[in-house]
């Protein structure tokens, strides 16, 4: 049995889980969440505990238990406590503001970039270098951040672009410094 999917699931007294018709809704303070189970797992409420359980022992059945099992914590976790992605712009002259449901960033290219905030997802710039994401689904999260992120990896020769908080950039050496003159 999968080590991760037989765990049981605590259900916090703020939270409601329920499971109709194959899909399975999760609601707490901070909103609600929805996913579709797949065919060949099943939920089992009771006494606060959810428990994840698979019908087959398939490879395929093994792996999306404790998938399944995963996504239910991160669908508690998300409408309990919500998710938090920080990203950070570097670069002269590089810079973002937020308007309305619009991310705007000047990038150093010869346009502005304008970034369609998706719905559920809120984006702040505390600073015009920083942005802060959060949310309550962690996937939508990731996905936010790693699109505004592909507008401008971070490039190893100054290190220039936007990344992740914490992410370390190996910087290289450029040509003329590593012929020596």
């Amino acid at each position: 049995m999968s080590r991760i999917g037989k765990k049981l699931v605590i259900i916090p007294k703020e939270v409601k889980v329920n499971v109709n018709d194959g899909i399975v809704r999760v609601e707490g303070p901070k909103g609600k969440l929805e996913r579709k189970l797949s065919d060949r797992i099943s939920l089992e409420i009771k006494e606060g505990q959810l428990l994840v359980k698979r019908f087959t022992d398939t490879k395929i059945d093994k792996s999306l238990h404790g998938l399944f099992r995963a996504l239910m914590v991160n669908m508690i976790h998300g409408v309990t406590q919500g998710y938090v992605k920080e990203l950070e712009i570097q670069g002269v002259g590089f810079k973002a503001s937020v308007a309305g449901n619009k991310l705007n960033m000047s990038l150093g290219f010869s346009h502005p970039i304008d970034y369609v905030i998706p719905a559920g997802i809120k984006v702040e710039t505390p600073k015009p270098t920083q942005l802060v994401i959060t949310g309550i689904d962690k996937e939508l999260i990731g996905e936010v951040a790693t699109e505004i992120r592909a507008f401008y990896p971070p490039e190893p020769y100054k290190g220039k672009g936007i990344r992740f908080v914490g992410e370390q950039v190996k910087k290289k050496v450029g040509k003329a410094q590593a012929t020596g003159k």
